[in-house]
């Protein structure tokens, strides 16, 4: 069992896919830190100041100043500010997995679409199909092929 396992993680794509995960993992990280210290800063600040990380809905009725100061309380809230981020995220994530997609499945159509060169003619006498190096067409003799 364990010598089936080994082949399993061998001949399989085990480690295309490890390195996959790992690769994405650390890639929707990259983005989400894209959005948090780059995107939503400017965004906030065109929009009065407002930082997004710190918006939030607490539900004990309570005011906080800082969503720090909610977490000490441990008081139950609604995080939109965070949920904003996350959403953003997530698009400029899905975005550019679709662009790589994309483009992977345009590479791969192009190796497809190889054409192969023809190794037949047609003659224009007899119109019956010859190899491409013939001289005379072996159906009819005709020489102008």
């Amino acid at each position: 069992m364990l010598k089936e396992f080994k082949e399993f993680l061998i001949k399989g794509n085990m480690v295309d896919m490890a390195v996959g995960f790992i690769f994405g993992a650390a890639f929707a990280t990259l983005i989400k830190s894209l959005v948090a210290n780059v995107i939503m800063p400017p965004v906030g600040m065109l929009l009065g100041n407002v930082d997004f990380s710190q918006l939030f809905i607490a539900l004990d009725g309570k005011t906080y100043e800082t969503m720090a100061k909610l977490t000490e309380a441990g008081a139950p809230a609604i995080k939109i500010g965070l949920f904003m981020n996350d959403t953003i995220s997530f698009v400029i994530l899905g975005f550019v997995m679709f662009m790589f997609i994309k483009t992977y499945n345009k590479m791969k159509k192009k190796e497809e679409e190889v054409v192969e060169e023809p190794t037949t003619k047609t003659c224009s006498e007899c119109a019956m199909d010859i190899p491409i190096a013939a001289k005379k067409c072996a159906h009819c003799g005709n020489t102008e092929v």
